[in-house]
């Protein structure tokens, strides 16, 4: 009897998942984002890095680091304002298409291959931190979170634009995981658009503001966008390449569908608004 009680108090099993391989996972990732020409779709992007570097009242002369900095939006925003930048990413023909884009600017950048879970700087490096829509996906999230935080000086400030789950891209990346799941137990890179999340990783180490933005995709029709995506934007094109004929026509479709959930357009182009979140971090 007693043993029955016993059982019968127990909690139920809780499900749980394996941890994923992040060493293996990474690689996948950087091999999607080398994939293709992430430069063709993150040029469009340009004004997050302007607003955001507007957002953290940035300087000139201030010691500015970009993590995980693609072709440079935010690399670029900075170098505008009289900072002194570093740009990384650990795709480096991303950096070089930044490098062309500075040049022709007349900008002072200095460029350098970095995976954003172990930073190649010293400590307390930096006054402040960027990452637009990079940061976000890296595999081991509370190790890279740790990385900004210990380049980041002491009242310096972390300045982020992640993508929420429920905006346009959190569901893109929700529609293609349903046709290619992701490992079990990674964690989703749109948690990093979430309150939640951030004050995980980072209010134990600074003061977290966050403001949801908007930034609105705009191209001559949802099939542009959609040949766009496909062909140049790294994990999209790695998903229809992973996928046999009949696979990519269905998420296609399904692509297609999400663009006529959020399309305010009614002229045949395509006007889709994407809900972010700009994030300051403040180091006490």
């Amino acid at each position: 009897m007693k043993n029955a009680a016993m059982t019968a108090a127990s909690p139920a099993p809780v499900a749980s998942f394996p941890l994923p391989d992040l060493v293996a996972l990474k690689a996948r990732q950087q091999g999607a984002w080398a994939s293709g020409d992430y430069a063709v779709v993150g040029t469009t992007l340009q004004i997050v890095g302007e607003t955001l570097c507007e957002a953290l009242d940035l300087r000139a002369g201030e010691r500015v680091l970009d993590v995980a900095a693609g072709n440079g939006n935010a690399t670029l925003a900075a170098a505008r304002r009289w900072a002194v930048v570093t740009s990384t990413d650990y795709v480096p023909a991303l950096l070089e298409r930044g490098r062309a884009r500075a040049e022709a600017d007349g900008l002072t950048v200095a460029f350098q291959t970095a995976d954003a879970e172990a930073l190649p700087f010293e400590t307390d490096a930096f006054d402040v931190v960027l990452s637009t829509f990079g940061v976000m996906f890296t595999p081991n999230q509370d190790q890279a979170a740790e990385e900004l935080l210990r380049v980041c000086r002491p009242a310096g400030r972390i300045g982020m634009a992640n993508w929420t789950p429920d905006g346009f891209i959190g569901q893109l990346f929700r529609t293609m995981g349903q046709h290619l799941p992701p490992p079990p137990g990674a964690l989703s890179p749109a948690s990093w658009g979430t309150e939640a999340r951030l004050n995980a990783l980072f209010s134990s180490a600074g003061t977290v503001a966050t403001q949801r933005k908007v930034f609105t995709f705009r191209y001559r029709s949802p099939d542009h966008w959609l040949e766009v995506f496909r062909t140049w934007y790294g994990p999209v094109h790695k998903a229809f390449t992973a996928l046999p004929d009949e696979g990519q026509a269905a998420l296609s479709q399904d692509l297609l569908a999400l663009i006529g959930r959020f399309n305010r357009a009614t002229d045949g182009t395509m006007v889709v608004p994407s809900d972010y979140l700009e994030v300051i971090v403040t180091r006490p």
